[in-house]
């Protein structure tokens, strides 16, 4: 699997809290389409979640304690500063499936990703965990070791 930089939303992030990822990917303006003047709807402008499958790795990458579960949702925005963040999909994971190499299950960017800044937000149910990490990002592909 290969991960760059600038499309990382975590980067071995530790997770003790609530929080949102270290980084956002800015996916870019909408641009009006071709022979237009202006977008007439942004939405059906850009889906990064429609056509070819974007491929997105949310894996842990050292063992979690403490939390009962922890819920990892996609959310994205018109701004930077996601002053009106919109959820598009959320997975909860329980303590015993966060351990390392864990892969969540959403392993491509889902449909309705249409506006300019996506990140992840971690929230944490039950008590804060003292140890946990975790690497997310768009990437070439995801490594699932999935045979059969």
């Amino acid at each position: 699997m290969i991960l760059d930089m600038q499309s990382l939303f975590s980067d071995n992030q530790a997770i003790t809290a609530t929080a949102v990822s270290t980084n956002v990917v800015d996916l870019g303006a909408t641009e009006a389409p071709v022979n237009r003047a202006a977008p007439t709807n942004p939405v059906l402008i850009k889906d990064l979640g429609k056509g070819e499958p974007v491929p997105l790795l949310i894996q842990v990458t050292e063992d979690f304690d403490a939390l009962t579960s922890l819920n990892i949702s996609i959310e994205i925005d018109t701004v930077e500063a996601f002053s009106s963040a919109t959820e598009v999909i959320e997975v909860e994971v329980v303590l015993a499936d966060l351990v390392a190499g864990y892969q969540t299950p959403i392993i491509w960017v889902p449909t309705k990703v249409n506006e300019r800044f996506m990140r992840l937000n971690y929230t944490v149910t039950g008590s804060n965990p003292t140890v946990g990490t975790i690497t997310a990002g768009l990437c070439m592909g995801v490594q699932t070791n999935v045979t059969g």
